[in-house]
């Protein structure tokens, strides 16, 4: 078995050690090296990283690795495994247990993030803009309708699979692929996201975000949940109230925590 989990990164960074890692620079076009493979070559999207951001990444695992299965994550955000350290170097998800995983279940996920008092479209409703969730509904509708009954109930979720971090199969992995990347084209036709800041303008990572869950309720995949290991404090605090003046105050978010 074969496996290859890109470690979306764009700067220069510690990386796991196992050989099913590939660090990748993402947003590599007309930039310097970092030392990284990069998602410049073969057939690509980099350019677009601004506004996709780990997407690039995927897609130019889907168009140029051939491995028996698939996976991306971040430079720092990681699969956790059963190694209990308070290194999270030490704790993220090994090689050896990734193949057991993988020979029972279909796909692996990090552990759904819950909202309690927001669904995921008010959430980027106060967060975001309503008209990109609005438009790739459209799309959707019109696009593939047999994922609309899906894309309703996750909007409606309180929980999420977030950071469009995922292992499946190369079949299952390009087959999501082969359907979220023509959705979020047609939604740059209808979004004027150019004119956006930059921290909004990354809506395309965003809402795929929420589209991976749509994906798979459709599909009727088995999925386990891992723990996400952070290799960096997170500062819980802002996050939370953050969350809150969103939603009670409108502040929109602008930056990333």
């Amino acid at each position: 078995m074969t496996c290859t989990i890109v470690v979306a990164a764009h700067k220069p960074y510690q990386m796991p050690q196992d050989p099913c890692y590939l660090p990748l620079q993402v947003g590599k076009a007309g930039k310097e090296s970092i030392g990284f493979a990069g998602d410049d070559t073969g057939e690509n999207i980099s350019r677009k990283n601004p506004y996709y951001c780990e997407l690039t990444g995927l897609y130019w695992l889907w168009k140029n690795n051939t491995s028996d299965y698939k996976g991306l994550v971040h430079y720092r955000r990681h699969f956790g495994g059963s190694h209990k350290s308070k290194n999270p170097w030490e704790r993220i998800l090994t090689q050896e247990e990734l193949e057991k995983l993988l020979a029972q279940w279909d796909v692996l996920l990090p552990r759904k993030r819950r909202y309690y008092i927001e669904s995921l479209y008010s959430h980027y409703v106060h967060t975001h803009n309503r008209e990109h969730l609005d438009r790739t509904r459209e799309i959707i509708q019109e696009q593939c309708p047999l994922y609309l009954a899906a894309f309703d109930r996750v909007m409606k979720h309180t929980w999420g699979h977030m950071f469009n971090m995922f292992v499946m199969s190369r079949e299952a992995c390009d087959s999501y692929c082969a359907w979220l990347f023509p959705i979020l084209e047609q939604l740059e036709q209808r979004v004027d996201y150019q004119s956006l800041d930059p921290f909004q303008a990354r809506l395309f990572g965003r809402v795929s975000e929420l589209l991976l869950d749509v994906w798979l309720e459709t599909q009727g995949y088995e999925y386990k949940e891992l723990p996400v290991v952070s290799t960096e404090p997170v500062n819980w605090w802002r996050k939370g109230t953050s969350f809150l003046r969103a939603k009670f105050s409108g502040k929109k978010y602008d930056s990333s925590f």
